[in-house]
């Protein structure tokens, strides 16, 4: 039983489906690492800066809320 060139059609439509959707990685893989590198960076800022902000404002940012409330829950389940 063969199926001709059916797998052929197939390929081509799977290859289509996947160009189509983008998901293709670009670059080699050290300058995807820089830039991933690069975006935690910026991120890490934006956060610190926010946190300063909040700090400078007298109040706590939300992610020390977070980690306050679970020293307190830690502390309360001694």
């Amino acid at each position: 039983m063969t199926r001709g060139d059916q797998r052929e059609r197939d390929r081509a439509k799977k290859l289509k489906e996947e160009a189509s959707k983008g998901k293709k990685l670009t670059g080699s893989p050290q300058q995807r690492r820089e830039a991933d590198a690069k975006a935690v960076a910026e991120k890490q800022a934006a956060k610190a800066q926010a946190r300063a902000e909040a700090e400078a404002k007298g109040e706590v940012a939300s992610f020390d809320k977070k980690i306050q409330q679970r020293q307190a829950n830690a502390q309360q389940k001694k």
